[in-house]
């Protein structure tokens, strides 16, 4: 029955996924961003005969767009290796192994940011709406790099895996779908830390800005637009200098690289959590001054609250728990656990200050600040909200699986942390 399961689930995910960012381009392309529209469409003429409406070029790409992504990814790749940076460790696998990552994450955002400003803005090399008239091609492009990457990854963690954790479950579905690899590398590169962080999350903001720039060049730039940029800015320039925490939560340290994280972040990130600006382009809303200030407000002071609450934990645990959390000594529980290969280590589980309120408190912020830089598209259309709703599932689902890994990693001292802390996320409700 768990085989069964496990098939179904991730045969589904894998067929979906893609269905559903297409259908997004699609929306947003020809629908006005009106997702009732589509399922009218689609019940009148039926799934194909959308299918059917798209260029052939989006599902294959074009040498523009496969230019763009290659350049991009060597771009970023030659920045990590050239730019110095201290080596960080990530948390030690159950088989003992210990991560190096080099921390230079700031810098790299910052080069990337002013390299595409310089040169599209300045220097006029192309034009900065290159991303959004590209846009249905770079969906092509990614979806097959993604698609190799995965294959790739499969092959790899069957015949050669790199040193750390890996799994084989035999289920090939499940596996080409989870991942085989925990830490896998290619050439020293670590490939989850290059795809999430430096393709994925550099991408982000240069695609709303690409955004950005079709709205100002079709409408004038109206103050939602900058508004939601302005707050997703803030969050990706946040996420570079907490990278260094990123690079220890579940994502990196324990979910392998398959098709679920890798697929996932180098194409339904960019295309489907940049929605909200997409649905923008073309619908240049003009705020009352108060309501976008006020809206601006919120969501950096929720950008803030996530960035503070993660730091918060991170302090806790280099300094050992050795300090004052708003006025007071903090409370933990120390959670013993051995190794793989026997060794005894320990964990302090904080339960005082953001993480006294919720085990995944920060899970709260993070769900209002992608709501507050969703609001300014107003409630015409669902279709800007999609994001918002997906990653509350995504949070929900997360905050699940990461309660049951701590269990069964910590025992007894983690039914001892719950009592302490006993919502998840939401007090009172969760």
């Amino acid at each position: 029955m768990k085989w069964l399961r496990h098939t179904l689930g991730s045969t589904l995910v894998i067929l979906l996924f893609p269905i559903a960012v297409y259908a997004f381009w699609f929306t947003a392309q020809y629908l006005d961003g009106s997702f009732s529209l589509l399922y009218k469409m689609v019940e009148k003429h039926g799934f194909f005969f959308i299918l059917a409406q798209i260029p052939p070029k989006v599902f294959t790409g074009t040498p523009a767009s496969w230019t763009i992504v290659l350049s991009f990814i060597v771009f970023e790749i030659l920045l990590y290796l050239i730019i110095p940076g201290k080596i960080i460790t990530g948390p030690k696998t159950k088989s003992g192994f210990i991560p190096t990552y080099k921390e230079n994450g700031v810098a790299c955002y910052l080069i990337t940011m002013a390299t595409f400003a310089i040169a599209s803005f300045g220097l006029k090399l192309f034009s900065p709406t290159i991303l959004f008239d590209h846009l249905g091609e770079l969906i092509g492009t990614m979806f097959w790099l993604g698609t190799l990457l995965c294959i790739f990854l499969y092959i790899k963690g069957r015949l050669k895996p790199s040193p750390g954790e890996y799994r084989v479950s035999g289920n090939f579905i499940f596996d080409f779908f989870w991942g085989i690899e925990l830490y896998p590398t290619l050439f020293n590169l670590n490939i989850k830390h290059i795809t999430n962080c430096r393709v994925a999350m550099m991408s982000w903001p240069l695609i709303i800005i690409s955004y950005a720039a079709k709205q100002e060049l079709l409408f004038g730039l109206s103050n939602s637009m900058f508004i939601s940029v302005a707050l997703q800015v803030i969050y990706v320039t946040k996420f570079f200098i907490w990278e260094k925490g990123y690079l220890r939560s579940m994502d990196i340290a324990y979910d392998h690289a398959g098709y679920y994280i890798c697929w996932g972040v180098l194409v339904w990130l960019p295309f489907v959590y940049t929605s909200p600006v997409l649905y923008l382009v073309n619908h240049p809303y003009q705020l009352p001054t108060s309501v976008a200030l006020c809206i601006f407000i919120l969501g950096s002071f929720a950008i803030s609250i996530n960035y503070l609450a993660d730091k918060q934990r991170v302090v806790f645990r280099e300094k050992n728990g050795e300090i004052n959390i708003w006025g007071k000594k903090p409370k933990f529980t120390v959670a013993k656990y051995l190794t793989q290969d026997g060794s005894k280590n320990e964990n302090l589980l904080l339960a005082s200050g953001y993480w006294g309120i919720a085990r995944h408190f920060h899970y709260i912020p993070e769900i209002l600040s992608a709501f507050l830089w969703s609001v300014p598209a107003t409630f015409v259309h669902f279709y800007p909200y999609f994001y918002v709703s997906f990653l509350f599932i995504l949070l929900l689902d997360r905050a699940k699986r990461d309660d049951l890994r701590c269990a069964n990693k910590y025992g007894e001292a983690w039914e001892q942390h719950c009592k302490k802390v006993p919502y998840k996320i939401f007090p009172y409700i969760y």
